[in-house]
């Protein structure tokens, strides 16, 4: 079991599978389960992330970002139920979303589109709480990795920029103020593993610093000034009464 030794340490084995390959990730399920004697979390994190421009995009590119992004937690969601009901008992199943699946992204349009998708995907599995199943996501913000660098660098030089621009635009937009570490990903990610987070199921949590909620407030601040300005027009032009509020 998983949380036996909570804090403590534990043991750790590794098994190569393509994610996209159905087969390849019941195989790394039932590896996991004979190796550790038991199965009780699965975290669906694998993901690509190319950058991709709307004009750019090939049917290459985002058949493999979907092959990845979204068959893959789709796979793992299916090897993960199969084996909790397998064995018994309930389990965790946790994917990796991002807020790029919340607000979008220009650059990303592709893995943007694949984050959203594992939003809609999570609604529906949330049914599986009688199960006794939880089902949640995290949505990382933009988080100091290797991937995450090479975004910074191919974003920044398709903007004519030199590399760590795209960093800079984004940590503007944090509210926090400073970009992710990964130990403020693992945090979320531990507590939604342990059994802390036993009643919540069917919620994608926002790791962000924020960054979500300044773009809402923007969105927010816009909507009220055209508010406003529908209320002034309908104010000078009856003809334009029938017009709805936002």
């Amino acid at each position: 079991m998983y949380f036996k030794d909570y804090g403590k340490g534990g043991d750790a084995i590794s098994f190569t599978a393509d994610v996209s390959d159905r087969k390849q990730v019941f195989a790394a399920v039932e590896y996991a389960n004979n190796r550790l004697c038991g199965f009780d979390v699965i975290i669906n994190n694998a993901g690509i992330a190319p950058t991709t421009p709307i004009e750019t995009i090939t049917p290459e590119v985002v058949d493999k970002v979907f092959d990845v992004n979204i068959k893959g937690v789709l796979w793992g969601i299916q090897a993960a139920t199969s084996m909790f009901k397998r064995l018994g008992h309930g389990g965790k199943i946790i994917n990796a979303s991002s807020q790029a699946g919340h607000v979008g992204n220009k650059e990303l349009a592709v893995y943007c589109a694949s984050k959203f998708a594992i939003r809609v995907l999570l609604k529906r599995q949330r049914l599986k709480a009688p199960l006794n199943i939880t089902v949640n996501s995290y949505c990382p913000g933009i988080v100091k990795t290797p991937m995450m660098e090479q975004i910074d660098h191919e974003a920044s030089a398709h903007a004519h920029k030199p590399a760590g621009y795209i960093f800079e635009q984004y940590a503007e937009k944090i509210a926090l103020r400073r970009l992710f570490v990964p130990e403020d990903v693992a945090n979320c990610v531990s507590f939604l593993a342990s059994p802390d987070s036993d009643y919540i199921t069917g919620q994608s949590i926002l790791v962000d610093g924020g960054m979500v909620f300044v773009w809402l407030k923007i969105i927010s601040y816009v909507i009220n000034i055209l508010e406003n300005l529908i209320i002034k027009i309908r104010s000078h032009y009856k003809v334009l009464e029938n017009i709805p509020l936002i």
